[in-house]
């Protein structure tokens, strides 16, 4: 049971829909209800006419150290349903992030270990703070990713450099993560919330159909063979130009030529 009030914040300004972290005293640890809160917030955030961009944050100058080590303790003392109910709960939460149209960034500062390095791998974009500690931390006690790592991590950054960093434990700075790809843009610790503010207003102004087209097409490539993906290009740039907004778009474009 959360005790710290609501675990998951939302607000949405400028066409951007801010979801904050809101378990500050516990390093925005995952609990069941913060997992459950975090999907509910993505989905009906990131479905609101009003929002263009989602940013994922946390409150008190961390992302995210993972999963709340309490809950753990007695969700594996109910048993092995009660624990899987965690792993489910946080798996629908990071899932979300896919499915909603609009992009969905993480803005990262502070720790974000374990499962918040998991959220931040889930995430569309990712924008961190240089001296974020970012690591997949579950080896340093024995432990197993549950929340996507084995998955996820090596898909973005190949296989080897996955498994050394779920073998070894390395902590990452977010400059690190930058230069391995693990996020897209770093800034100093003073810029960050200018940064990150900037990013996502400016994305925010960006044709709504558009992003959101390019969006589905790199996700539905990733499941399919390279000539399905560039047929199903093809298909969407042609629907998209034929259209009115694509007719807008084009108008523009020749008046810039």
């Amino acid at each position: 049971m959360e005790t710290d009030g609501t675990p998951v914040l939302r607000d949405i300004s400028d066409g951007v829909g801010w979801i904050t972290l809101n378990r500050p005293q516990h390093m925005n640890a995952i609990t069941v209800g913060l997992a459950r809160e975090l999907e509910a917030a993505i989905r009906e955030v990131g479905a609101a006419p009003a929002v263009n961009v989602v940013v994922i944050r946390g409150a008190g100058g961390n992302f995210c150290a993972g999963g709340d080590f309490d809950e753990m303790e007695r969700l594996r003392a109910e048993g092995q349903e009660a624990l899987r109910g965690l792993f489910t709960a946080f798996r629908r939460a990071c899932d979300a992030i896919a499915a909603v149209e609009v992009p969905v960034l993480a803005a990262v500062e502070g720790v974000a270990m374990a499962g918040g390095f998991e959220l931040m791998q889930a995430a569309d974009i990712v924008l961190v703070s240089e001296a974020a500690r970012i690591a997949d931390s579950h080896i340093n006690f024995g432990l197993v990713p549950g929340g996507g790592s084995t998955q996820r991590l090596p898909r973005l950054v190949g296989r080897q450099l996955a498994l050394g960093l779920l073998l070894s434990g390395d902590r990452l700075t977010g400059a690190d993560a930058t230069r391995l790809g693990l996020a897209y843009r770093s800034f100093a610790p003073a810029e960050f919330d200018s940064g990150v503010r900037q990013f996502a207003t400016t994305l925010a102004t960006r044709q709504r159909a558009a992003v959101a087209t390019i969006k589905r097409l790199v996700y539905s490539g990733q499941r399919a063979s390279q000539a399905a993906g560039l047929d199903d290009e093809i298909a969407a740039v042609v629907e998209h130009v034929s259209g009115e907004v694509g007719e807008r778009g084009i108008a523009a474009f020749g008046a810039r030529r």
